[in-house]
């Protein structure tokens, strides 16, 4: 992947022309690595909140206690990009690689962090909170 293929996906993503079987988790993390980069963290986590929710309406994803965007993941993985691009020496294309090579990009990652049940449970309320607004991890710090 070059900086103009990062470049054209995240114009994709602000025009909301990704298709849905291609908004995957690697394609999350290199739109998310984009904004890290261009913008910084907090910039980038408000520019993918309002994003990530467009996308999701565009694709009759609905945004609700269940499904869609989910507040926590999105902080978690902002900060967590912006921390492992900031230990990389390197132009942001093979930055990215690294990163989609790294356990950052495994689809569990965040359950270092997380339990199941706070993320993902729709039984449990903690993790409807956590999809509305930012939740401290439960396990171990970011």
């Amino acid at each position: 992947m070059t900086a103009l293929d990062l470049d054209n996906l995240a114009d994709r993503f602000q025009r909301c022309t990704i298709s849905k079987p291609e908004w995957t988790h690697p394609v999350h993390l290199q739109v998310g690595a984009w904004h890290v980069h261009r913008f910084g963290a907090e910039e980038s986590a408000r520019l993918l909140r309002n994003g990530i929710r467009r996308l999701n309406d565009h694709h009759a994803t609905p945004n609700s206690d269940m499904r869609g965007y989910h507040e926590t993941i999105t902080i978690a993985y902002v900060r967590l990009i912006s921390a492992f691009l900031a230990a990389q020496n390197a132009p942001i294309e093979l930055a990215v690689e690294h990163m989609l090579a790294s356990e950052l990009a495994a689809k569990g990652h965040l359950l270092k962090f997380y339990s199941q049940p706070l993320l993902m449970s729709v039984l449990v309320l903690m993790s409807v909170l956590a999809r509305k607004e930012w939740v401290e991890p439960d396990i171990a710090p970011l």
